[in-house]
């Protein structure tokens, strides 16, 4: 008896060790996020992190900090590279500063539609430049839909020429700066959660972005007139610090990539359907929406291509507007 229950204790030990163990291999990790909660990229964090926990057993737990809690898209991007912060989910712009030759995907007019995007970005374009990143210390672990971006402005825009002159908010990447200048306007570089204020004071005239943001930042109650001209169909990006994806197992490296192809599929029926509630929402508030002649759009920035920065961009821009 003596020895049976002796066996049995032993037991119990090896059983609360290993439990022990399980919670102490547990990550708790921090993933960024500019965008508000219920935003749907905001909403596609949040299933990522889910899936991600579930898919490696508890092993991977993850915080979501939104409205930019953590800092700017910039500096979470600098963060995420020093393993500051484990996971940051951005737009491209802020990546093209540690890695230049994604912002192919910002050029304006590059996909002509949402299908035609997601073939890129799903296919070896795509793949590629999620695996490219790590020159930059960050592992890609997939997309989001961002939908296409217009401008906006606090005075009316009709035609491209009331764009002329006035001062539009960019991201802070040099090809939104050389697109807003050959369109004629002067281009004020500025952080996101800054710009509803810079429109309020008049510091800016005017900003480009998609309908949700507008919508959800309140940019339209400052600047209600839009033109519908879809310059920019720019993807959001989420990516791992890669000091510590390589300090996972190749298991749970795993894990992440299948949590983030599901999370990408929410994610894009969210946006979708989040997209069409915003537009209703500004024209019920009376904000004045203009289609744009998207010919004369393109016209004026297609000097954009040629310009000699661009120019490691050429052979990805001829790639993509092949893929069918």
């Amino acid at each position: 008896m003596k020895k049976i229950g002796l066996l049995l204790l032993m037991v119990v030990i090896v059983i609360s060790l290993s439990g022990s163990n399980m919670l102490a291999a547990a990550k708790i990790c921090k993933l960024a996020e500019v965008h508000p909660d219920g935003y749907p990229t905001a909403e596609g964090d949040k299933k990522f992190a889910e899936l991600a926990e579930k898919y490696t057993n508890g092993r991977v737990k993850i915080q979501c900090f939104f409205n930019s809690q953590l800092g700017t898209e910039n500096d979470v991007v600098e963060q995420t590279k020093l393993g500051v912060i484990e996971f940051t989910r951005v737009s491209i712009a802020p990546v093209v500063s540690v890695y230049p030759e994604i912002g192919v995907f910002s050029l304006p007019y590059l996909f002509n539609s949402h299908e035609h995007q997601w073939k890129v970005l799903n296919g070896p374009i795509g793949q590629h430049f999620l695996s490219a990143v790590e020159k930059a210390n960050l592992v890609g672990l997939g997309y989001f839909e961002a939908g296409a971006r217009h401008f906006y402005a606090r005075k009316p825009l009709n035609s491209l020429a009331d764009l002329k002159g006035l001062k539009i908010r960019v991201q802070p990447s040099p090809i939104p700066v050389a697109m807003v200048k050959l369109l004629g306007a002067t281009p004020t570089p500025i952080a996101y959660g800054e710009v509803y204020s810079a429109l309020q004071t008049g510091v800016v005239d005017g900003a480009e972005n998609n309908y949700p943001s507008w919508v959800t930042a309140n940019h339209y109650e400052v600047a209600k007139y839009l033109i519908e001209d879809g310059h920019m169909r720019q993807p959001e990006i989420l990516v791992v610090s890669k000091k510590f994806f390589d300090s996972l197992s190749k298991a749970d490296q795993e894990a992440l990539r299948r949590a983030m192809r599901e999370a990408t599929a929410f994610q894009i029926d969210a946006w979708n359907k989040y997209e069409s509630k915003m537009l209703e929402q500004a024209k019920a508030k009376g904000c004045v929406i203009k289609k744009a002649n998207i010919a004369e759009f393109q016209a004026a920035v297609a000097p954009i291509f040629d310009l000699p920065e661009h120019k490691i961009y050429k052979p990805w821009v001829e790639r993509i507007r092949a893929t069918k």
